[in-house]
């Protein structure tokens, strides 16, 4: 399977630089944004398969920026990170399209497990929007 492009989003940079290398060393391209805004922004230069994305950020919070990358990017799978414990934000995030809700600190076998289940979903959602393709040949 190929590697997975992942878009890290957290406005807590030091958690920021420590999931990059990480997931990097664990062979994906992982690429980050600081803010709901930045991710948008990275996701036009970035072809992100899975985005990691914290729920509470100043600014664009997780919720708001779910929407909007639901909006542009829909078959990019979205997994919900926060500290904060809402069972409201999670219900509404996943209501929202998103893959998956973990609680920080996420262990690192955990995030690494869904972010490849992510993954093999948008595969699939992808070869299905393929097969789905009238076939223009004649």
């Amino acid at each position: 399977m190929q590697p997975v492009n992942l878009l890290m989003v957290d406005d807590e940079q030091d958690f920021l630089r420590t999931m990059e290398k990480r997931l990097s060393r664990r062979g994906m391209n992982v690429a980050t944004a600081s803010s709901g805004a930045e991710a948008l922004d990275r996701l036009e230069q970035f072809s992100a398969d899975v985005v990691v994305l914290d729920v509470k950020m100043p600014g664009m919070d997780g919720i708001e920026t779910l929407k909007a990358i639901r909006q542009k990017h829909p078959l990019t799978e979205v997994i919900m990170l926060t500290g904060h414990a809402s069972m409201n934000v999670a219900v509404e995030g996943m209501q929202l399209g998103a893959f998956h809700y973990l609680m920080k600190p996420a262990e690192i076998n955990e995030l690494v497990f869904k972010i490849e289940d992510a993954h093999k979903r948008k595969m699939l959602r992808e070869k299905q929007v393929r097969e789905d393709q009238p076939n223009n040949v004649r």
